[in-house]
């Protein structure tokens, strides 16, 4: 089980509110921002449900961005179908238009995009329609 992931960011604001607006169709929501000055090495924005931050950006003198893979679930595939358009629209290029995997399994239903710094970024759902 995930309790939380983290990505390396180059630019702070545009992936913060990047991640803002795709994941609201998934009902998630900017939890907790921590600044550079807060920690002395870089902000942070901690994004989740119900006040949890489980999905984090940020930057930092000590890392370095590269290619992850995050899957986030969607409640349906309307909510995969909004993702994938909010995405596109704020600056990610696609890398697989949502609809049915039967390769994973039978209602599998998922998009994936880059985002601005190159993560392969998913929303799945697992329900049939």
């Amino acid at each position: 089980m995930i309790d939380h992931v983290g990505l390396v960011v180059s630019g702070y604001e545009r992936s913060r509110e990047f991640y803002r607006s795709v994941l609201a169709p998934l009902g998630g929501e900017l939890v907790m921002e921590v600044t550079a000055e807060q920690t002395g090495d870089g902000s942070h924005a901690g994004f989740g449900m119900h006040g949890r931050p489980t999905f984090w950006i940020g930057t930092s003198h000590n890392a370095h961005s590269g290619s992850v893979h995050v899957a986030f679930t969607a409640p349906d595939r309307d909510a995969v179908r909004a993702f994938h358009r909010l995405a596109l629209e704020a600056g990610a290029t696609d890398n697989g238009a949502p609809g049915l995997r039967p390769h994973y399994h039978e209602h599998y239903y998922g998009a994936f995009v880059l985002d601005p710094d190159g993560h392969n970024i998913e929303a799945v759902c697992h329900s049939p329609e």
